[in-house]
């Protein structure tokens, strides 16, 4: 597979990749190198790469918050020599998620870090039905480590797959009309987040949009080439979507489904959590009640059937419209 990442890059724009390499050379807090050490250590030789995304991204605020972290591995197998069953859920339902706590200059840093395999992580960027991975990572991130020359231009590839991915499915959504990249990244994070069960709001959309916007611009215009026609530069960094009403229903009909697998795939991935995340209902609580202001109490009963209990307390927060 990786003989054919050269070739695979040509497809894409030179510009959009060369973006993406820059973005992730770009500094972040010396806090979060602790936390990589620790993850470096765990997998060994089977740690292909690691990569910062979410709002510590943004804050570089370990204090309160929690960092998210992607950690790519070469072989599920590898990564779990002694917990098997973990491989296997891995390679079922992508990724596993674990915490991870590291004690650094008399301060506890906390991680939340996320576990797939390099070549899970290409295929789903590209071909992923779900946005899942290609809405997260067409978005900034940070590449703190990478095995070698090789593994950093596949994640490189794979993030710029997933901007073009991320484009292509929220432009073909929208009516035919001006715009500029702003709104097209609004939009089209609002639309990923309808396909996850999420606390947060839909203004959470245009603040991420707001706050990396001179980054999107760039991705939007470097992206350009590889649209197909569905987008034309206007002037003042003005765009143009080209849209049918064909494409539209179509494209719709496509985010309705999502929508609706999403919600299957948060149950099964939250269940999964519970094998592998230690306080997990601890974290959803506190996420729930960062973006939406809703306390939700970890009960007694709760916590001895995290899952039988859980479903009575999402659908409670579904009935709310605390979850969307």
């Amino acid at each position: 597979m990786k003989n054919n990442i050269p070739s695979l890059a040509q497809t894409l724009p030179n510009t959009l990749v060369d973006i993406i390499a820059w973005q992730n050379t770009q500094s972040v807090s010396s806090d979060f190198a602790p936390l990589v050490e620790a993850i470096t250590q765990h997998f060994s030789t089977s740690l292909d790469a690691v990569i910062l995304y979410g709002s510590c991204l943004h804050t570089s605020n370990l204090a309160e918050g929690i960092a998210d972290f992607y950690v790519l591995v070469n072989d599920y197998r590898t990564a779990y020599p002694k917990q098997r069953y973990l491989a296997y859920l891995n390679a079922w339902l992508p990724p596993n998620v674990f915490y991870l706590e590291v004690v650094h200059r008399e301060q506890i840093l906390r991680a939340k870090y996320a576990v797939v395999s390099t070549a899970d992580f290409e295929y789903g960027n590209q071909f992923w039905f779900h946005p899942y991975l290609w809405a997260r990572f067409a978005q900034p991130a940070r590449l703190l480590y990478a095995r070698d020359d090789s593994v950093r231009l596949r994640i490189h590839v794979a993030m710029a797959q997933a901007v073009i991915k991320f484009l292509k499915s929220s432009l073909l959504a929208l009516e035919s009309q001006t715009l500029d990249a702003e709104e097209i990244w609004t939009q089209g994070l609002m639309l990923t987040y309808a396909a996850e069960l999420r606390a947060e709001r839909e203004t959470r959309a245009r603040h991420l949009a707001q706050q990396s916007l001179q980054n999107y611009t760039l991705l939007t215009a470097a992206a350009l080439p590889a649209l197909m026609g569905l987008l034309t530069a206007q002037s003042d960094e003005q765009y143009l979507c080209h849209t049918t009403p064909a494409d539209n229903r179509r494209a719709r009909f496509h985010w309705r489904l999502r929508r609706w697998q999403g919600r299957l795939l948060s149950i099964l991935r939250l269940c999964k959590a519970t094998l592998t995340f230690r306080d997990c209902l601890d974290y959803a609580a506190w996420k729930i009640e960062r973006h939406s202001g809703i306390h939700v109490e970890i009960t007694p009963m709760l916590r001895r059937h995290p899952i039988l209990w859980g479903f009575k307390v999402m659908w409670q927060l579904l009935r709310r419209g605390v979850l969307r």
